[in-house]
């Protein structure tokens, strides 16, 4: 079995949650997943990191990361499964004390070549977080990749900020079919 089927099969037996739940954009969804139940289990963990790790090297990229706490286990994951390169994690603000740093991690450089990852993606409203401090900090962004897409519209937008290719590892119909949302 194959990387990415093993973290569907992981995905639909422990992050899918049936039952009413508030998302993070304020909507109301009949079902929730919880990505970090799945991912943070040494199956799910190893084949993310595989298919991450797999992404981030075919696009050349020299560091992985994003909004911290759904990109951490991700960043770490990729590392995990044999990434070459730096992981990193974006705040929502600034600290106020200490380096007062907003990017967390290695230093990144000019010509670091990021990779923004995320756990679960709806709106897209995390992940365009982070890609405005990456780009802020004024580094290249090679690709974006999340371990689920709820496809609900946040890919389109998560592409066409960053500027670079889009990839989910899963999407809701590949672990959750008979949802009664599905269009």
């Amino acid at each position: 079995m194959d990387a990415t089927q093993r973290l569907v099969d992981e995905l639909r037996i422990h992050a899918l949650v049936i039952g009413e739940v508030v998302l993070t954009s304020g909507a109301t969804a009949q079902y929730y997943v919880d990505a970090k139940r799945a991912i943070l289990r040494p199956p799910g963990f190893a084949a993310l990191g595989e298919i991450v790790a797999g992404h981030a090297a075919g696009w050349g990229a020299t560091a992985v990361g994003g909004l911290t706490m759904g990109a951490d286990p991700v960043a770490c994951a990729a590392l995990a499964g044999g990434f070459d390169g730096k992981a990193f994690f974006v705040r929502k603000d600034a600290k106020q004390h200490g380096l007062q740093r907003r990017i967390e991690g290695p230093l990144l450089e000019p010509g670091d070549r990021c990779v923004i990852v995320e756990d679960v993606v709806t709106t897209g409203g995390s992940t365009l977080q982070a890609i405005e401090a990456v780009q802020e900090a004024g580094l290249e962004i090679v690709g974006v990749v999340s371990v689920l897409d709820r496809l609900a519209g946040g890919g389109a937008a998560i592409e066409a900020a960053a500027g670079a290719p889009y990839v989910a590892c899963a999407t809701i119909d590949d672990i959750h079919p008979d949802r009664p949302d599905r269009g």
